[in-house]
């Protein structure tokens, strides 16, 4: 694969990474809105969900552009493949994050988990939030075991979510109906998006396994799992999920624009 051809696939996976992060990112500040009853919150959530779609129309765009004028083979078009694939995936949970802040907006000033469940979302929604981070990781290492480690995280949200059933059909649920329906969406919500970092760390493992590359990027993988600078930057989660392993500092996200070609 020549330097252009490279270049090009390291701009569209750098987008990826982004992607990924903007997502990551809006569950949790979506997870603070539903457990806080913070409308402001879940506004916030809601209008940033067009700068994750603007993003992958982006990353769809490069993608097309480099099979339009390269006609690649081989590696690269496996890789460009996978790319819109995993561009899709990851739109798809910046959706369900949107959705979950969506929740809390309909029933504000109303709390939508009881008291009961709010251990239980909170697991939930920093374990999709660290899922994505390491979505993310994966993304820029082709770190095939760490992609193997998510789908065994993953098997934690199915736990979580069954121990959230269990609460709803238990005979002293005392919540009411309204309160059931919500509890099942968010669940529901949180379920699908750790599916979709799953999904997207799970096709870059297969593609470096058959011998494809994503172009590695010059973004850092992330130590800890920060998601409170944002495209909001006034927008910090109160329920942000801790790193794994706990503490150390957190790393400033960078202001980003699409890669420019170089001359």
């Amino acid at each position: 694969m020549g330097a252009a051809a490279h270049e090009e696939l390291a701009e569209i996976n750098e987008g990826l990474v982004r992607m990924a992060r903007l997502a990551g990112s809006a569950m949790g500040r979506a997870t603070t809105a539903l457990l806080d009853a913070d409308l402001q919150l879940a506004e916030s959530v809601i209008a940033a969900d067009e700068a994750l779609d603007l993003l992958q129309r982006q990353v769809e765009e490069r993608a097309i552009a480099v099979l339009e004028q390269r006609q690649p083979v081989g590696e690269e078009l496996r890789t460009v493949v996978t790319a819109l694939r995993v561009s899709s995936s990851l739109e798809r949970a910046g959706d369900l994050a949107q959705h979950v802040a969506k929740l809390a907006r309909l029933r504000y000033p109303d709390a939508v988990v009881p008291d009961d469940l709010h251990s239980t979302v909170l697991d939930m929604g920093q374990l999709a939030q660290r899922l994505m981070a390491k979505a993310a990781d994966v993304i820029i290492t082709q770190d095939a075991k760490e992609a193997a480690r998510l789908e065994a995280e993953d098997d934690i949200m199915d736990d979580l979510h069954r121990v959230l059933f269990q609460h709803l059909i238990d005979r002293n649920w005392n919540h009411g109906v309204e309160t059931a329906v919500d509890v099942t969406l968010a669940g529901r919500f949180y379920e699908r998006f750790a599916d979709h970092a799953v999904t997207a760390a799970g096709r870059i493992s297969v593609l470096a396994a058959a011998g494809g590359t994503t172009a590695l990027t010059s973004i850092e993988p992330l130590s800890s799992w920060d998601f409170a600078d944002t495209e909001d930057p006034g927008a910090s989660p109160r329920h942000a999920a801790p790193s794994d392993p706990p503490a150390g500092d957190r790393p400033r996200r960078r202001a980003w624009s699409w890669p420019r070609r170089r001359a």
